[in-house]
């Protein structure tokens, strides 16, 4: 299984498995798989075990995981995982927060209560949303012969796996860009494409988001260095 650990830089579209993740042929239609591999999706109706087996093939074999899930239908399962990775992380991060540990710094016993109530909901707009531009640029980029938007829905929701360490400090920020690689993984593997095309169809908003969040940074920083001036 830890054979399948590995960063493809192949941007050809060849028909071949080695970069498009099935062997429907360059252009053609994903294959419609049920299964998941070594021991499938997340299932409600096995919350722990199904739990655990998802986050270890997600992480230590991205690339036949997202090559065996289903491209389309029950988009609960995956959406009650990443709800769950969230969650955890509002806790676990919350309770840094009560003790000083926090990357936000000190946060009392109410914020934490607000934190833990709100993840849930704002994971799965943020997760509609997110997969939504995702998949737009799927269209765009892949073209119209993709595995539709279940299938980047279950990329976005299982590549949220990495926020289980995401309020470790410096850890999460190493995970978030493991998280870009499961994207792109996912998208490669889901949508029949090329490591390339897939790339771009991640790399696209996550360059946005780090030139909005430099922005902001930016005059931030002006507005204290003038307001000092005066």
């Amino acid at each position: 299984m830890g054979e399948e650990i590995h960063v493809d830089f192949n941007t050809g579209s060849s028909g071949g498995t080695g970069s498009g993740g099935s062997s429907g042929g360059p252009g053609g239609p994903p294959p419609r798989v049920s299964g998941g591999a070594s021991g499938g999706e997340f299932n409600i109706g096995d919350p722990v075990q199904s739990f655990i087996n998802t986050v270890r093939n997600v992480i230590t074999a991205p690339v036949g995981f997202f090559r065996g899930i289903r491209r389309e239908g029950d988009l609960v399962n995956p959406l009650i995982f990443a709800i769950i990775c969230y969650e955890v992380s509002a806790i676990l991060g919350g309770l840094l927060g009560l003790v000083g540990l926090g990357m936000g710094g000190t946060q009392g016993f109410g914020s934490f209560l607000i934190s833990i109530i709100l993840a849930p909901i704002f994971a799965a707009i943020g997760l509609f949303i997110g997969a939504g531009i995702l998949h737009l640029l799927v269209m765009l980029i892949v073209g119209s012969r993709n595995s539709g938007f279940e299938g980047t829905f279950r990329v976005s929701a299982y590549s949220s796996v990495t926020s289980l360490v995401s309020w470790i400090p410096f850890v999460g920020w190493i995970a978030s860009l493991y998280g870009i690689y499961l994207a792109i993984m996912g998208i490669r593997e889901v949508h029949n494409t090329s490591t390339g095309r897939a790339a771009i169809v991640v790399l696209i908003p996550a360059v946005v988001v780090l030139l909005l969040v430099l922005l902001i940074i930016a005059a931030i920083g002006a507005a204290l260095f003038f307001g000092t001036q005066q």
